[in-house]
């Protein structure tokens, strides 16, 4: 037992040894290597990318091990095969006019050549990455503005680099439309505002932040190589689109949209392009399994409803289509293969909806039917279908939860003890530390590691200095990390591993950020207040706050803020009878006063904020809010 990571065992090796023998598999199809590299033009050389002072947000160059052909044993033989195509990168050119610059994100940038300017879809998750890629484009096809930027759904990975291809001032003027679906702001600002912290621990764990890029480390994230650690921002849409079949011509280039919100985002859409017979799938297909359960954390996602739009897809637009480009990974060219891709990828989420459900009305609980369910052969023999991202096991308990929530309708499970409580009762039962991890030890050598995790995980609750417990833990975590198809799992495995055997180290984060508050209502920056206000605390507390946003240019608008039985509310337009105190600010300053960013003294000194009332209860509702410590544990109580 010691901190180091390990090889593969023998039993690793043995599974690892047969996903490469199955016979569904067919290893000798080279027709993805082929698409990914099909039309390169030029590559970033070396493929890194950095900010204005040196730090780097993006570098390809430790994947270097990639090169070889042959997994190693620390890797599942599936997972390796897509990771090395996830690294070609560069500028490609997929249809007259229509490029992708690829491997510089997490996402792709599309480029649309417009009469005089490119229209650039999906511009990555950083402005540093996003910059570099047009500056790509510019050095290799000419230099041209932006004209346009259209945002196929609500996720930061495609339109978190807005600012690395137009600006603020260009929008504002006019020089540069935003397009985006409707209900795109709201959707973008929120998914990581309510439950921000949370989620982005775990993404920590879900692209594997802290591992070391290697063959016993992060060797890929599935959707692509991992997320650019740059800035982000998020600019408003200036054209919506509110329905399926509206059409918009760009710098003379016509487009026709098909809205499919509740799919892969809360605010997604398609699109095409009539001259070019192209498709653009946003990322309602990708070329693997998607997540319907995403382990990082959002709302569970509709499997019929995306199913049922890709059907819509097929209907309106595979007649006339001879090429599909997505936001992830590389395209499909030629009408019967695009056919055939989108009706399997169609398939294989209503499969996996309907079994679910038969299943579930056989009386089958989620875990149960999470291990009966498996693709059929036609399907799974498909590369585009496998869990480089998404598992069919995640996904089927994502569409028992979205019908019938977490309970399994067993009393037993009604009100079970929470892990601590019930941990430190196992072990007591199973006659204590030592016996459970002197038979756990037994099951490792067998290569039982998921049940291995799953007993030790006891121990380790009950008593998290047990040291033996946790290096024995972080070593079965490794071996379920080596054997995972999923990038995701096997991040998920391993960072749990790193976390137990060097305890929490703090990664990257992302929080609230100007160039994202900048266009956050004020009533989404009052929702995240709500879920800060610290119940117990504010138990006895009453008080009210009348908060005018003064703009230029706008009428002001009021907003009521109040503490009442330990809620925290808040209405527009609505004013209170007799507030504490009212403070006139734009709504920035508000928003920094409200998350005690900026002095309400200063605020006022400065000409900035005017105040009527006790000053001091401003002071007292920040008293109420509790913080957040984006490093809580995970594995360990």
């Amino acid at each position: 037992m010691t901190t180091e990571p390990k090889d593969a065992t023998e039993a690793t090796r043995e599974v690892n040894e047969r996903v490469r023998a199955s016979e569904w598999l067919d290893w000798d199809d080279d027709r993805d290597r082929q698409a990914a590299t099909r039309g390169l033009l030029a590559a970033l050389d070396p493929p890194v990318i950095t900010t204005g002072d040196g730090r780097s947000v993006w570098d390809l160059e430790p994947y270097a091990f990639l090169e070889a052909e042959e997994a190693p044993p620390t890797v599942n033989p599936s997972l390796w095969r897509h990771a090395r195509l996830n690294m070609h990168h560069g500028l490609f050119e997929i249809a007259d006019g229509l490029y992708q610059v690829r491997g510089y994100d997490l996402s792709v940038m599309s480029v649309l050549r417009g009469e005089r300017g490119w229209i650039v879809v999906d511009p990555l998750v950083s402005a540093e990455t996003a910059r570099a890629s047009l500056a790509l484009v510019n050095r290799h096809l000419g230099e041209r503005e932006v004209v346009a930027v259209v945002y196929t759904h609500s996720h930061a990975d495609h339109f978190g680099g807005v600012e690395g291809v137009t600006s603020v001032e260009d929008v504002l003027a006019g020089r540069t439309r935003v397009i985006a679906p409707v209900g795109f702001l709201r959707s973008a600002i929120s998914e990581n505002v309510l439950a921000g912290a949370v989620m982005g621990r775990r993404a920590s764990y879900m692209y594997g932040a802290l591992l070391p890029r290697g063959p016993r480390g992060q060797v890929d994230a599935g959707l692509g190589k991992s997320i650019s650690l740059g800035s982000s921002s998020i600019l408003a849409p200036t054209d919506e689109i509110v329905e399926t079949g509206q059409e918009l011509t760009v710098d003379g280039v016509e487009i026709e949209f098909q809205l499919t919100p509740g799919t892969e985002a809360p605010a997604e859409m398609n699109f095409y392009l009539p001259r070019l017979r192209a498709l653009c799938m946003a990322e309602n297909c990708s070329r693997n399994l998607h997540n319907l359960y995403t382990p990082r954390g959002a709302e569970v996602r509709d499997a019929k409803a995306w199913a049922r739009y890709l059907d819509e897809s097929i209907v309106r637009y595979l007649d006339r289509t001879d090429l599909v480009f997505t936001s992830h990974h590389w395209p499909v060219w030629g009408r019967e293969a695009c056919l055939e891709y989108l009706e399997k990828q169609r398939d294989m989420y209503q499969y996996l909806h309907d079994q679910t459900l038969r299943l579930a009305n056989k009386g089958y609980t989620m875990l149960e039917i999470a291990e009966m369910v498996e693709l059929p052969a036609s399907l799974a023999r498909e590369w585009y279908s496998r869990s480089y991202y998404g598992t069919v096991n995640h996904d089927v308990k994502a569409v028992y939860q979205k019908y019938l929530g977490f309970f399994d309708g067993n009393p037993a499970n009604l009100h079970p003890h929470p892990p601590v409580e019930a941990s430190r009762r196992y072990v007591e039962y199973m006659g204590g530390a030592a016996a459970v991890l002197e038979r756990a030890r037994a099951d490792f050598e067998r290569g039982d590691y998921r049940w291995v995790a799953e007993v030790v995980n006891r121990v380790v609750f009950a008593e998290p200095d047990n040291v033996e417990a946790r290096l024995l833990q972080a070593d079965a975590l490794e071996q379920l990390g080596y054997q995972a198809e999923s990038a995701s799992w096997r991040n998920f495995y391993l960072m749990g591993a790193k976390e137990l055997r060097d305890g929490i180290v703090e990664a990257p984060g992302r929080g609230f950020s100007l160039g994202m508050v900048r266009v956050m209502p004020l009533e989404l920056l009052l929702d995240a207040l709500t879920v800060r206000l610290d119940g117990e605390r504010a138990a006895e507390v009453s008080l009210g706050i009348e908060l005018v946003v003064d703009e230029q240019d706008t009428e002001p608008v009021t907003y009521a803020l109040w503490v009442a039985n330990a809620v925290l509310h808040h209405r527009r337009g609505v004013p209170l009878a007799r507030p504490d105190l009212t403070i006139k600010a734009s709504r920035l300053d508000l928003a920094a006063l409200l998350f005690g960013l900026l002095p309400l003294d200063d605020a006022v000194a400065a000409g900035r904020a005017e105040v009527d009332g006790d000053t001091h209860v401003l002071a007292e509702l920040l008293g109420l809010f509790d913080s957040f410590d984006p490093h809580f544990p995970i594995v360990t109580p």
